[in-house]
C-alpha cells in the first residue's frame, strides 16, 4: 500500500510538471503523435490492403481449381516461351474431366478477351469480356446479381446473344438509368448487338483496376460470333480456354486434383518421365502466394521507415527530460533532503515520461486510423480497425518513453543533495 501510495504521489507530481510547462509538452506530444500516428496508419493500410487482396483472389473459394495452357504469373520470358509450345485446352479436356473425375463436383470453361461496347451514343473501349457455361460458372467466379437475372442454360447453348453486365458498364453507357432500368435493352460489343438481361453486384476497384468494367456472354455465343480456329484448337485473336472444377468441400479437393492431373496427362500422352505436364494446375492460392512474396519485403521497409519517426520522437522525449532535469535541480535537492530515495526519484522521472509519450500515443492512433481512413477512401478499398493496433500504438509509444527517460531519470537520481541544493 505504501508503495502504491507513493507510486500515485509520482504520477501527482508528473501531472503537475507536465501542466506547469504546456509548450514543452505539447511539443513533446506532437513528435510522439506524429510517429505513432505514421505507424499506425501504415499498419491499417496494409491490413486492409491484405483483407481485400485475399478477398479478391479466393472470390471462387477453396473448392475451385484451374485448369489452364498457362499459370497466371510468368516471371521470365524464357518460361514464357517454352510455355507457349503447349497445346491449347478445349472443350474436350473440359467433358473428359467431367466424365472421368469422380471427385469433380461440376466443370466449366471461360474465355477472356476484351472489346468495345456501345449504346446510343454512348462507347466505352477496353472491356473486359469473359464467355463462360454452364451459368454455374457464375457462382463459381463468385458474383452475384444486382438486378435482372442471369441466363437460362436453355439461352446458354443456344447461343443467345445475351449478356450479364458489370455496374461500370450501367454508370458509362446508361447515363441516369438505373439497373433495373436498364435490364431489357440492347448494347453493341464487338459489332453484335446482345440483350442485357442482368447487371452484377459492384465489385470495387483494386490498384486501380476495375472490376466492374465488364460482361459476360455465353461460350457458345462467343464461338459463333468470334470465331474458332479448328486446327489449333484454339479462339481466334482472344486469350485461351481455361477449365475451372469445383469440389462439394475443401478436403475433396486434394483428391480431385489428382484425378484431373491423371486424365489431363494422359490426354497429352505424358509418361512417368514428363516432368512436364503440358497444362497447368492451379487455385487461387498462387496470386495470394505471388501478392505475398511480392510485397512483404516492402510492406517491411514501409513500416521501418515508418518507425523512425518514433525514433526521433523518442530522441527528443529524452532531450525534453533532460532539459527537465537541469531546470528543476533544486527541486530535486529539496526532495532528497526531506528523504527521497534514489528510487523514489527514477520513478517519477520515469512516470513523467511514459505519461507524455502514452497520452501521445492514445491521440496518435485516433489520427492514425482517421489517415488510413482518409486515404482508404481515395484508393477505394475497406479498413481493417482492430483493437490489437491500438494497443500496439499505445505499447509502443509507452516503451519509447520507458527507454527515453531512463538516462535523465538515472541522473537526476544520482545527483548530489547538496550540489543541488545550491543550483540556481
Amino acid at each position: 500500500m505504501v508503495r502504491l501510495s507513493t507510486i500515485w504521489e509520482a504520477f501527482r507530481v508528473a501531472a503537475s510538471s507536465l501542466r506547469q510547462n504546456k509548450l514543452r509538452t505539447s511539443l513533446t506530444l506532437i513528435v510522439i503523435i506524429v510517429g505513432v500516428t505514421a505507424v499506425i496508419a501504415v499498419v491499417t493500410i496494409i491490413k486492409g490492403l491484405d483483407q481485400t487482396v485475399a478477398q479478391t483472389f479466393s472470390s471462387q473459394g477453396s473448392t475451385v481449381f484451374t485448369i489452364s495452357k498457362k499459370p497466371r504469373v510468368i516471371t521470365s520470358r524464357e518460361e514464357f516461351i517454352k510455355l507457349n509450345k503447349r497445346k491449347s485446352i478445349t472443350e474436350e479436356d473440359a467433358e473428359a474431366i467431367f466424365r472421368l473425375c469422380t471427385a469433380c463436383w461440376r466443370t466449366g470453361v471461360a474465355a477472356n478477351g476484351g472489346v468495345s461496347v456501345k449504346h446510343g451514343n454512348q462507347k466505352k473501349d477496353n472491356v473486359a469480356l469473359r464467355a463462360i457455361a454452364p451459368t454455374a460458372m457464375f457462382e463459381m467466379d463468385g458474383v452475384t446479381i444486382d438486378a435482372g437475372r442471369f441466363w437460362s442454360e436453355t439461352e446458354g447453348a443456344s447461343a443467345h446473344e445475351v449478356t450479364v453486365v458489370g455496374s461500370d458498364i450501367v454508370t458509362d453507357l446508361f447515363p441516369n438509368q438505373s439497373a433495373e432500368q436498364v435490364v431489357g435493352q440492347d448494347l453493341w460489343a464487338g459489332g453484335r448487338p446482345y440483350r442485357i438481361v442482368g447487371v452484377l453486384q459492384p465489385l470495387g476497384k483494386i490498384f486501380g483496376f476495375a472490376r466492374d468494367n465488364r460482361i459476360f456472354i455465353p461460350f457458345a455465343t462467343y464461338k459463333k460470333n468470334f470465331g474458332l480456329n479448328v486446327s489449333r484448337n484454339a479462339f481466334s485473336g482472344f486469350g485461351a480456354v481455361v477449365v475451372f472444377i469445383q469440389t462439394q468441400n475443401a478436403q475433396q479437393l486434394e483428391g480431385a486434383e489428382d484425378q484431373v492431373r491423371a486424365i489431363m496427362r494422359n490426354r497429352r500422352g505424358k509418361t512417368f518421365n514428363d516432368t512436364d505436364d503440358g497444362f497447368t494446375l492451379e487455385t487461387e492460392d498462387v496470386l495470394l502466394n505471388f501478392y505475398s512474396s511480392a510485397t512483404s519485403n516492402i510492406y517491411l521497409v514501409t513500416i521501418g521507415v515508418a518507425a523512425i519517426s518514433l525514433v526521433v520522437g523518442g530522441i527528443v522525449v529524452m532531450n525534453i527530460m533532460l532539459v527537465s532535469v537541469t531546470e528543476r535541480t533544486k527541486e530535486i535537492g529539496i526532495r532528497k533532503a526531506v528523504g527521497a530515495r534514489q528510487r523514489d526519484i527514477r520513478t517519477q522521472f520515469l512516470i513523467e515520461a511514459v505519461m507524455v509519450t502514452a497520452i501521445g500515443g492514445v491521440f496518435g492512433v485516433l489520427t492514425g486510423f482517421g489517415v488510413a481512413w482518409l486515404i482508404a477512401l481515395l484508393i477505394g478499398f475497406p479498413l481493417l480497425f482492430s483493437i490489437g493496433s491500438a494497443v500496439l500504438g499505445v505499447s509502443v509509444s509507452s516503451i519509447v518513453g520507458v527507454i527515453s527517460g531512463l538516462w535523465p531519470a538515472w541522473r537526476a537520481a544520482r545527483l548530489d543533495p547538496i550540489e543541488a541544493l545550491r543550483a540556481e
